[in-house]
């Protein structure tokens, strides 16, 4: 862009000296034009003299009446494209890893989300996007992510809809900020879910591999509007009506409601409470609610240390009978150096009727992490995890079963923006 509007602004000034210098007499009675201000300049303030009246315009100390005048200075529309490509975010991601498995899982191992492989090298996913976000000055907005690869199909796992293009959505929303308050959002679209302390994105997340509350527990996304409003630097609420859990396409007749209030009570300190409440069932089977309760505290202890918490808790009804699941999960960080940080994470997950993991069995994971970033693009992370169960789960290739799982990870992840 910085390229073509040079060379734009390079004609116009060639064509400004051609037209002065056939037509001087023109140039002088026309006199001297007001010179449009273009956004993000300064223009010349009030109180600076003007040109003395038949003084030559000019650089030189002499003037002269056939001397060409300035060149204009750039339209408002190039100011306009430019202003747009700014206030504009592209970027892209891309994540590989390698996992080694005790079980030597044949297929994809169980109770993980994007690092499913065991003993090879593997692409959990490839994003691209671009997003711009609404503001005062500009009050709409939109944010566009494709995300392509094995991660994309298991996050789109659930969706009724057959056309394969969703899959490869992300998220797609356009955004308005109404003129109420300080500014209301209003997105329409596909998003993805307010619940959980982990998201999508390894690199956004402490641990590479995600938890096993963002994996079993809550819905990868919506599809809706969704409203969200500052009330003070403390506070923030949100609430959107959504078609459900992971469904751009409808499976029901109904809708579900959701609601998220965000504490910030000191700067240490954020406690983000989520409530989703709506039929979940296909064609309207059972006639029962789901409900899901998502609480994530985290606390900021120095800037090399922070914690946090997160506790799930969610019902539903099923063949007319009362399903529930519910779990916790802590972690930390330490930012040992600029670029070196180590982050355990451990887990609970109960799931009395086996409705999210196909057992009834309580689950228990501990987690270590140690995250390399030697560049702000690049992060190169090392992992060992232990599951455990109370009943046999995890598959052996012969077909035994056992109560334990033992994994080791490496995780590379390259991401840019053009805004970082």
């Amino acid at each position: 862009m910085t390229h073509l509007t040079s060379i734009v602004l390079r004609g116009l000034c060639t064509a400004s000296l051609m037209c002065a210098a056939a037509a001087p007499l023109v140039a002088q009675e026309s006199g001297p034009a007001a010179t449009p201000v273009a956004i993000g300049t300064t223009s010349t303030p009030s109180g600076t003299p003007s040109t003395p009246a038949g003084t030559p315009e000019g650089t030189g100390t002499t003037g002269s009446p056939d001397a060409p005048t300035p060149p204009p200075d750039p339209a408002p529309a190039d100011d306009a494209q430019e202003s747009f490509f700014r206030s504009t975010d592209i970027g892209g991601l891309v994540d590989a890893y390698y996992d080694y498995y005790s079980t030597k899982p044949g297929g994809d191992a169980q109770f993980r989300n994007f690092d499913t492989k065991h003993n090879q090298f593997a692409l959990s996913m490839a994003q691209v996007w671009i997003a711009k976000a609404a503001t005062s000055d500009s009050r709409t907005g939109f944010k566009v992510k494709l995300n392509f690869g094995p991660g994309s199909s298991l996050i789109n796992a659930y969706e009724p809809g057959t056309n394969e293009f969703i899959q490869n959505i992300e998220e797609g929303y356009l955004t308005y900020l109404a003129p109420i308050g300080k500014g209301l959002q209003v997105d329409v679209g596909k998003f993805v879910t307010q619940h959980g302390a982990e998201v999508i994105e390894a690199k956004d997340n402490w641990n590479y591999s995600r938890s096993l509350l963002f994996a079993l527990a809550i819905p990868y996304y919506h599809s809706g509007v969704r409203a969200t409003y500052a009330i003070n630097d403390k506070v923030t609420v949100m609430g959107n009506i959504v078609n459900g859990w992971n469904n751009v396409v409808e499976n029901n007749s109904a809708k579900t409601l959701g609601a998220q209030v965000i504490l910030k009570p000191v700067p240490a300190l954020s406690i983000a409470q989520n409530y989703m409440a709506g039929p979940e069932q296909p064609n309207d089977a059972d006639g029962g609610w789901r409900h899901l309760s998502d609480s994530t505290v985290t606390y900021t202890i120095s800037p090399a240390f922070s914690v946090m918490a997160n506790y799930d808790y969610g019902t539903d009804t099923v063949a007319g009978q009362r399903v529930r699941w519910q779990g916790i999960a802590g972690y930390a960080k330490a930012q040992l150096t600029k670029w070196l940080a180590v982050s355990p994470r451990m887990e609970w997950y109960d799931d009395p009727s086996g409705f999210t993991t196909g057992t009834v069995q309580a689950l228990r994971e501990a987690t270590g992490t140690i995250e390399l970033k030697p560049s702000d693009a690049l992060m190169w992370r090392i992992e060992v995890r232990h599951d455990f169960s109370d009943a046999a789960v995890f598959e052996m290739p012969d077909g035994a079963l056992k109560k334990s799982q033992t994994s080791i990870g490496f995780g590379v992840l390259y991401s840019f923006s053009t805004k970082s």
